[in-house]
């Protein structure tokens, strides 16, 4: 089966354009990041294995190829004001791309180039300034933090280097019991690492007898050479965990940055949640078998729970930041493409 992906790759690869490569280094990219990166994705673009990159030392673009597609990831690292120049020069050297959880305003360039945009799903943000964990709509986020202490739990951050087995074995159990056990998703997510790159935190939950048994990680949001806030990046915990564990280490994240004097947190991506005729050019059919495999109960029983994915987000009542995929071609074999990008299958 292998062997034979690999040659039906192969033979689709070959209607590939020649995109020019960046010689961009992870510093460069991280310096970009540190300018530009205030969007959910803008940090795993520059530290995700296998990818790709176009532009120079103003500004780059994330992209990776599956049976002759190319899929760009998330919006131009670059200046707000050399964002549309970058995605105009990409389309002209990569054919027709497929644009993958674009913000609005990449969403309206695309359409100038004749793309169709459909909502992708919702990212959650809390502004942090003005955020707080009071009132009634907050009570079982409250009652999760309070069940942890009262039982002996406690939450610590932890840095580089910490706790390396302990919580290698943490991310097994964890995989152990996915709904796809053999392979981490890729591309949208990008895989667990042990070592934290720089600017990720970490905050792990440790049981009553003072084993590590979850943690949550954060990538930095930067604008102008300064971290403004966080989103989160990895969660894991040992299979039979308490329920309030994701939402205890949450909370206590919030109230971390908000402590620090952050502007922002992001819960990232709710896929195919909440999906509705966008504002922009778009397929309605597309739509139509968004919004159906969101409410399918064999993809969220076998492929990925996105009900429960965009279920613990509201929880925590952000505000929904919509986010889109611009694509030309549309095809099946697009689709099909970036489902195995996304390592679904």
């Amino acid at each position: 089966m292998v062997r034979m992906r690999t040659l039906i790759d192969s033979c689709f690869d070959r209607s590939l354009p020649a995109i020019p490569s960046s010689k961009l280094t992870l510093d460069q990219r991280l310096a970009l990041c540190r300018q530009y990166g205030d969007f959910s994705l803008a940090y795993s673009t520059a530290v995700q294995p296998d990818l790709s990159y176009f532009g120079d030392e103003k500004g780059y673009m994330a992209y990776a190829t599956k049976m002759g597609h190319v899929f760009v990831l998330g919006d131009p690292v670059a200046s707000r004001a050399s964002k549309a120049d970058y995605i105009a020069r990409f389309i002209a050297q990569s054919g027709k791309p497929c644009f993958v959880q674009v913000q609005a305003a990449t969403a309206a360039a695309l359409t100038s180039h004749g793309y169709r945009v459909n909502q992708l799903g919702k990212d959650s943000a809390l502004s942090l300034p003005n955020h707080s964990f009071n009132g009634k709509r907050n009570e079982t986020l409250r009652y999760s933090e309070r069940w942890l202490y009262k039982n002996g739990y406690s939450i610590h951050e932890c840095g580089d280097g910490e706790l390396g087995p302990e919580l290698s074995k943490i991310s097994d159990d964890w995989r152990a019991g996915r709904i796809v056990k053999r392979r981490e998703m890729r591309f949208l997510n990008r895989p667990f690492c042990l070592s934290l790159r720089p600017g990720m935190r970490r905050f792990v939950l440790f049981s009553p007898h003072s084993q590590p048994i979850a943690l949550l990680d954060f990538d930095p949001l930067c604008r102008d050479g300064k971290v403004i806030g966080y989103t989160a990046a990895f969660k894991r915990k040992i299979q039979g965990t308490t329920a309030h564990a994701e939402i205890g280490l949450t909370k206590y994240a919030v109230d971390r940055f908000r402590q620090e004097g952050a502007k922002i947190m992001t819960l990232g991506l709710s896929p195919l949640a909440g999906i509705e005729k966008s504002q922009f050019p778009e397929s309605t059919v597309w739509r139509y078998l968004y919004q159906r495999a969101f409410l399918s109960p064999l993809i969220n029983r076998r492929i990925f729970n996105v009900q429960g994915q965009a279920a613990f987000k509201r929880r925590f009542h952000g505000d929904e930041l919509q986010t889109y995929i611009g694509f030309k071609r549309g095809t099946p074999t697009e689709k099909v493409a970036l489902l195995r990008l996304l390592k679904t299958f």
